[in-house]
């Protein structure tokens, strides 16, 4: 399923965090992993610092595929001028990368709810997967993961992530946890009518037992289902939190240029808080 991923570095600690992720997956895999450093033309102001900032580029690159060559990972290294989340897109469409491996910033306080504006406009525009991760020290190192979660509505956009995720937990040997959380603001304050508490929970039911039905016919050996009630993204969490999650695989929603730089807002929120990496999918045009 992953045969070139792509890894963005700019030498951080959050850049960095995200090479290990990607050279875990690409062992698994035997992928190719492509580093890739973008130096912003927006902050250039002359030639010298230019060549500069460009060699400090290469050798972030060249850094970043030692690490990789050590681990017997294969990989390639590309330094690019452009606008950096354009750049990301370009060299994924040019090199049929199959995903995407970024850091986020921020843990506590505000800085949490912040994701790098870089990062953020990779997950909100990219065509393949993006697996966003946290920078070292911001969180423990989950692979190789042993418990996966997707999170279902039902939806085309959801239902999206379920290939990938249950991939990865063949590959791994992995649990798979499908959740499936019935909005409780949908339902509105005083809620007196029972079908339509009926008709959301046998929604939610047929969610999760596409996932389990999946991954029991790609011999996933642990499937576990869940229905809760409650807020989407919250419930995510909490889910992560209670039973030791690894790594989330959710889809998002929206397909057009307009609807897919509107990232659906529970999609957004658990990348943003997310303790644990979060692999995002867009439905296929």
């Amino acid at each position: 399923m992953f045969d070139n991923i792509l890894v963005p570095t700019d030498g951080s600690d959050c850049a960095q965090a995200a090479v290990g992720y990607a050279a875990d997956l690409a062992t698994r895999y035997d992928a190719k992993v492509h580093a890739l450093c973008v130096v912003d033309y927006r902050t250039l102001e002359n030639g010298p610092q230019y060549d500069q900032i460009k060699k400090e580029r290469e050798e972030f690159a060249e850094r970043t595929c030692n690490d990789l060559s050590v681990s017997g990972v294969p990989a390639e290294q590309a330094v690019r001028t452009d606008i950096p989340h354009k750049a990301i897109l370009r060299y994924a469409t040019e090199q049929d990368i199959d995903l995407i491996v970024m850091g986020t910033h921020g843990r506590t306080g505000v800085e949490r709810h912040l994701l790098g504006s870089v990062t953020e406009k990779v997950v909100r525009l990219s065509d393949v997967p993006v697996l966003t991760v946290k920078a070292e020290g911001d969180g423990e190192i989950t692979y190789p993961y042993t418990d996966i979660l997707v999170p279902t509505d039902g939806s085309e956009g959801a239902e999206a992530a379920i290939d990938p995720a249950v991939d990865i937990a063949c590959t791994y040997d992995a649990r798979l946890h499908a959740l499936s959380v019935i909005d409780s603001m949908v339902l509105g304050v005083d809620v007196r009518s029972v079908a339509i508490v009926e008709t959301l929970e046998e929604s939610a039911q047929s969610a999760v037992e596409t996932i389990e039905e999946q991954a029991t016919q790609a011999s996933v050996s642990m499937v576990e289902t869940k229905i809760e009630h409650g807020s989407p993204y919250r419930g995510i969490r909490s889910y992560v939190e209670e039973h030791d999650i690894d790594l989330v695989v959710m889809g998002t929603h929206g397909r057009s240029r307009i609807e897919r730089y509107l990232l659906g807002s529970i999609a957004e929120k658990t990348v943003r808080t997310s303790p644990v990496p979060v692999m995002t999918v867009r439905q296929p045009e």
